[in-house]
């Protein structure tokens, strides 16, 4: 089995790498994911988007891919964080390394039932790391909804400032399978009654909710901004063929007619923390309630 080795301070640890299995993170219900963090990859990722009957809410392309999957976007894999400006780096998308950055692991993931943590590197195509982050997930069911909340810790910890350029390709994100299509039928809509990727892309909002028929029965994915987070509510790059990701740094990228844009620097040697909880469901939920246990918390 092929390692990389990591030298972290006076310990060195081996890291599982092309070969590495994912990592099946359990609730009551069974597994809720996998989480892919291994060298092969760019970023870490949690796959598949499975609801606690075990339906399967995600794109399966490229990861597993089914029959009539669209095969754009190679990086849209299942709920992921990213962002395509930081320091003029690009964390989003994947077009080789020594054209965009990796998250890459600085120590074994720490794994226990439905929770794991990912300490990780901000490696740029060339030089040193510009700071690390820290991603936290965990999943838990209540009756026919599956929870994930996600905190993500973004850390200037490599003496200097880290800057998040305006772009609106960037945030937590999920990619949904086909069914979730607005052309197809799916039904997108925000915390403001707004609907319709025309009417949300963009636009602050508590939250944003995908749903569609699923094997005959409605099925869906809510993602929750948390009141904490940076320039609450949020902005959403919601868009009609199953991605949308929260986004805090994008004004000028989803307005051109805003007067200011949404760079964001964070000081040298200090951290950003953004909080969110996504609902993957069956059947009609009331978002709204989901979202206001999420936001007391």
């Amino acid at each position: 089995m092929l390692r990389r080795q990591f030298l972290l301070g006076s310990t060195a640890a081996a890291l599982l790498a092309d070969d590495e299995k994912p990592l099946g993170l359990k609730t009551t219900s069974g597994v809720a994911a996998e989480v892919y963090c291994g060298e092969k990859w760019d970023k870490p990722f949690l796959y598949p988007i499975r609801t606690t009957s075990g339906k399967v809410l995600s794109r399966g392309w490229p990861v597993a891919p089914r029959e009539g999957d669209s095969n754009d976007h190679t990086w849209h894999r299942g709920f992921w964080y990213g962002h395509a400006l930081i320091n003029n780096a690009d964390f989003w998308r994947e077009q080789g390394r020594d054209k965009t950055s990796r998250f890459v692991l600085k120590s074994k993931p720490h794994v226990k039932g439905s929770t794991v943590v990912l300490d990780l590197s901000m490696q740029p195509p060339t030089g040193p790391a510009l700071g690390s982050a820290t991603q936290d997930f965990r999943f838990s069911d209540q009756g026919s909804v599956r929870l994930l909340d996600a905190v993500i810790t973004i850390h200037a910890d490599a003496g200097k400032a880290l800057t998040f350029g305006d772009s609106d390709d960037g945030g937590f994100a999920f990619r949904l399978m086909e069914a979730f299509r607005e052309d197809r039928g799916a039904r997108l809509r925000n915390s403001e009654g707004l609907t319709g990727t025309k009417q949300i892309w963009g636009k602050p909002a508590r939250w944003v909710d995908y749903t569609a028929t699923v094997d005959g029965a409605p099925a869906g994915v809510a993602m929750f901004d948390h009141p904490s987070n940076l320039r609450h509510p949020t902005r959403w790059h919601a868009r009609p063929y199953g991605l949308n990701a929260a986004n805090p740094f994008a004004l000028k990228s989803f307005d051109k007619t805003a007067t200011t844009d949404g760079t964001y620097t964070l000081p040298a040697g200090q951290k950003l923390v953004l909080r969110y909880r996504a609902a993957i469901y069956e059947g009609t939920p009331d978002i709204e309630q989901l979202y206001g246990a999420f936001a007391k918390s």
